[in-house]
């Protein structure tokens, strides 16, 4: 299934379909796609056909709400009361949330319908979502070849229509990179506007959840509803969110765009700055004015990014010690071994990797040569942005600098592996808003994304643009 949610919407207005056959018709999809591994858990048969029965009154009443009857799927590290949330790891395998993250309830209040938990990288450790401790998903349109991390499962899920839209969560390019490697769209919010009550904890200054849709109206639709101000999450922020939806009836006509030259430099894949270029001529030709822009730190991004989110990965990861929820070895004889045992047996190797560097860069020592420093070039990479804002209205380049890689191509070179996101951790860095769409595909028929970044809660900008490339 592949309807956009309009369609769906429309077919159950007119009573041309019911919430309860959609579900079916998603859950048979599901079984029927298995190996591609994108779910982690799919939700209990009855239970969602209870939902769906419950939604189909809603519409009879005419008091359905904004998603009624779009199946959404969500990534493992995001909390569903009553469900098996694992964070796509050993330690967290039979963790049972007792409550719902804010971003479900708000979902569930205008009557979406959650399908399963998806697959991730552990922890959200990764580019490629071979991290996973429940095996790696496929990418569906070339299941040789990876999703893209961290978010795979739920850009599979979307991408191979097992659900209408998704929920990932990004840290350093997690929604985004998927996006472009299964091609579809993916939304990473400003820092700030959608809660992260619920979320599992990689590195919360960076962290964010971001939803993933096969094309812009809907994922636009569903990032107004998560979107806003929340009393779980202190870093939420008191600004009005946009009609997205609305926004991106918008023409680009007039809107300065900056090219920011750092981005097409070495390593980049020859189709890859061909398709994106000419997404940027086409743009110019819709009316957009192009400006050349620097962001002269971004060769820094990488060393920055893997500094500071380890060591918040180090602090964040060390309640999980065998005592409380989580995996308990059972080879425990003393309280010492419980903490070594259980951390030893749960987590992954790259999940150990991170908590060991974010560890050493935090100790005594060595806190000012590494992690003191990174916080000072976190300030100089977000005032880069600052200062290209003050020339234009946003700023498009190649969400990655390759298409999709095969399976176990770079597992064994993590350097490599994280070079996978050069192009999208200085974001994250900075903390603005930025969304992948696709552009174009190589000679392979793998798709290639353009990502559009916007100043800090204009995400409405960034589907404005997004929908006029969509729409060449």
């Amino acid at each position: 299934m592949n309807l956009t949610y309009s369609e769906i919407r429309n077919n159950l207005e007119h009573g041309r379909s019911t919430c309860r056959t959609i579900v079916e018709n998603y859950l048979s999809t599901i079984e029927s796609q298995k190996k591609l591994n994108a779910f982690i858990t799919v939700f209990d048969r009855e239970k969602l056909l209870k939902r769906a029965d419950a939604i189909d009154a809603r519409f009879k009443s005419g008091k359905a709400g904004r998603l009624a009857g779009m199946i959404v799927a969500v990534k493992d590290a995001i909390v569903v009361k009553d469900e098996r949330s694992t964070s796509g790891s050993k330690i967290l395998e039979n963790y049972i949330s007792p409550y719902n993250a804010t971003v479900i309830e708000r979902l569930e209040n205008d009557d979406a319908i959650i399908i399963g938990k998806t697959n991730l990288d552990e922890f959200a450790m990764g580019s490629s979502n071979e991290n996973s401790a429940y095996g790696p998903a496929l990418n569906p349109i070339d299941p040789t070849r990876v999703p893209g991390g961290s978010s795979g499962g739920s850009a599979v899920a979307v991408a191979a229509g097992l659900a209408t839209t998704a929920l990932g969560s990004e840290t350093g390019g997690s929604v985004r990179l998927p996006a472009s490697f299964c091609g579809v769209v993916g939304l990473k919010p400003t820092y700030g506007r959608v809660s992260r009550y619920g979320l599992s904890a990689f590195a919360s200054s960076f962290d964010q959840i971001g939803p993933i849709g096969n094309n812009v109206a809907d994922t636009a639709l569903i990032a107004s509803v998560i979107s806003g101000l929340d009393a779980h999450d202190t870093t939420t922020a008191n600004i009005p969110v946009a009609d997205y939806f609305s926004e991106i009836k918008k023409n680009v006509k007039g809107l300065k765009i900056g090219i920011p030259k750092e981005y097409f430099g070495q390593g980049i894949q020859k189709e890859v700055e061909e398709a994106v270029q000419q997404t940027i001529k086409r743009l110019v030709s819709a009316g957009a004015e192009p400006v050349e822009i620097s962001l002269p730190h971004t060769e820094y991004g990488i060393a920055t990014y893997y500094i500071l989110v380890t060591a918040e990965a180090s602090s964040n990861l060390a309640r999980y010690d065998g005592v409380r929820y989580t995996h308990r070895s059972a080879d425990s004889k003393t309280i010492n071994d419980v903490f070594v045992k259980s951390r030893s047996e749960g987590f992954g190797p790259e999940v150990k990797r991170r908590i060991m560097l974010g560890t050493y860069v935090l100790s005594a020592g060595y806190y000012d040569a590494y992690y003191k420093k990174a916080q000072k070039v976190r300030t100089l990479i977000k005032k880069d942005f600052v200062d290209a804002f003050s020339k234009v209205d946003c700023i498009v380049a190649p969400t990655s600098p390759t298409v999709a890689f095969k399976l176990g191509e770079k597992t064994d070179d993590p350097l490599s592996m994280y070079l996978s996101d050069v192009y999208t951790v200085n974001i994250n860095i900075a903390g603005n808003p930025s969304l992948s769409v696709p552009c174009g595909k190589n000679s392979n028929n793998l798709p290639i994304g353009i990502q559009i970044i916007a100043k800090d809660f204009e995400e409405a900008m960034c589907f404005r643009v997004a929908q006029t490339i969509e729409n060449f």
